[in-house]
């Protein structure tokens, strides 16, 4: 098992160990090396090597590396674009970080000296320990080796997902069981039906078996060997959902795969009002906070506008809220007064004509969304949740999209889980898979992934992702 179970949420041990040991390791750099700096006299300023500023410094630099991103992208890269966003991570989010907390608790500040060496020995040695990890990790003797029971189109996208998200995870999909005549998986995927499946198994070091069959009615071609797999299950190899198996590992809901007894039957869909006590109140707190932080570059944002193309510098539309109530959501304008001239709702394109220079810097920057406080403090949208559409694209998500309206069972927020996973929407397809997240979101939501979720936000503004 490569993963550990916190209240709704799966936690990767893979990740959780390379966070806890980075940690560590930030704890150790900085406590040592300004300890040592102290007596050379680098720096002429106090140098405080207390156990609580070796702990804060570490706390924020991981911070800084969950909000750009270091543990789910570092596979994919390249050691210079590993060092580099270690390098942001630390230096540019981690510094802005420190930085605040050094006003609020100026015993905690080490001297910049001694900080700048902190922060660089502590990149090297991250970025060394990530790249040992990954090789421990990828390597045969430690990953998870899953086969896939079922070989048509769920099988093919199963597949085609775990060659870009689940190398990191420890997960390694050796192939497809054909369920039928006629598999659609490519050939050099397919595996031989075994004749004991628990004894292929067990040569083959199988943990789990992950049922994607199209149909499971022998009348319509299906095949689903019910005693293999209690035995499997009940001799140690765990037998899972393809839908299960996308949602704890990719964390999103298969669409093709959801039908209406797994949101009726699940563990997740709960509405609490100790919950939605605790998350209003959260989001004042954020909201008023980011009033006052954020008020100069509001006052600044609205000039740079009017100066471009005069009024209205705001930009306000309908949207749909919780529960499919109607709203006005306000952002600054990015678009020109003509944008929509036939009164027509158009989605967003690449590049779009429409964003004038001031309006594309302000929504690569996101600085446009921040009017969008006042309807959080109204109680219209949350910090957190799915994006709010509007309703002429609603009425037509909702006939072509099933289970859409699901998503509007919780508030609307600011920033979201599909938008940290998903590029921009702009067409139907796009809003199939903006979806996937939001019903993950929906089903599993809590304070604990919202914090989660505005932490990785820093990316996303910072990078400037998803947007048209």
């Amino acid at each position: 098992m490569s993963y550990i179970r916190f209240r709704k949420h799966y936690i990767h041990i893979p990740h959780l160990v390379l966070g806890i040991l980075e940690f560590v390791v930030l704890f150790a750099v900085f406590y040592l090396l300004t300890l040592i700096l102290s007596f050379v006299g680098v720096d002429y300023a106090p140098v405080h090597t207390d156990i609580l500023s070796a702990f804060l410094f570490a706390l924020v630099l991981s911070c800084g590396t969950l909000a750009m991103g270091g543990y789910l992208v570092m596979v994919q890269e390249s050691i210079s674009s590993l060092f580099f966003r270690t390098l942001v991570a630390y230096c540019f989010v981690g510094g802005i970080g420190l930085t605040i907390l050094y006003v609020m608790v100026p015993a905690a500040d080490p001297g910049s000296s001694n900080l700048f060496w902190a922060v660089m020995l502590a990149s090297l040695v991250v970025v060394l320990m990530r790249l040992i990890f990954l090789r421990i990790v990828d390597s045969e003797q430690l990953v998870r080796r899953v086969v896939i029971l079922g070989a048509g189109d769920f099988a093919g996208g199963l597949l085609a997902e775990s060659e870009q998200n689940m190398r990191a995870l420890g997960v390694r999909i050796l192939g497809c069981i054909s369920d039928s005549t006629d598999p659609t998986v490519e050939q050099e995927k397919l595996l031989c039906t075994p004749y004991d499946f628990y004894e292929f198994c067990r040569k083959n070091r199988i943990s789990e078996i992950v049922v994607a069959q199209q149909e499971r009615r022998k009348a319509e071609g299906g095949w689903l060997p019910v005693p293999d797999l209690m035995e499997c299950k009940l001799r140690g190899v765990e037998v899972t959902s393809a839908l299960d198996f996308y949602e704890r590992e990719l964390k999103k809901a298969k669409l093709a795969m959801v039908h209406p007894s797994w949101i009726v039957f699940s563990e997740g869909f709960k509405a609490s009002k100790s919950r939605a006590f605790a998350k209003r109140f959260l989001d004042l707190a954020i909201s008023l906070t980011l009033l006052v932080v954020m008020l100069p570059f509001i006052v600044l944002t609205a000039l740079a506008v009017f100066l471009e193309t005069g009024r209205p510098i705001l930009y306000s539309q309908k949207r749909v809220g919780m529960l499919g109530r109607e709203f006005r959501i306000y952002k600054f304008r990015s678009m020109r007064q003509d944008a929509e001239k036939d009164g027509k709702a158009q989605w967003a394109s690449a590049n779009d004509s429409r964003v004038t220079k001031v309006g594309a810097f302000i929504r690569n920057t996101r600085l446009d969304e921040l009017p969008q406080i006042y309807n959080v403090l109204k109680g219209e949208m949350s910090i957190v949740g799915p994006r709010p559409e509007r309703p002429e694209f609603v009425s037509e998500l909702k006939e072509k999209i099933p289970f859409y309206d699901t998503r509007h069972y919780v508030k609307p927020g600011l920033m979201g889980w599909a938008q940290l996973k998903y590029p921009y929407g702009a067409s139907i397809e796009d809003a199939k898979g903006k979806l996937e997240y939001d019903l993950y979101y929906s089903k599993n939501h809590s304070l604990m992934m919202d914090i989660l979720i505005m932490i990785q936000t820093v990316e996303v503004v910072l990078l400037g992702k998803g947007v048209r």
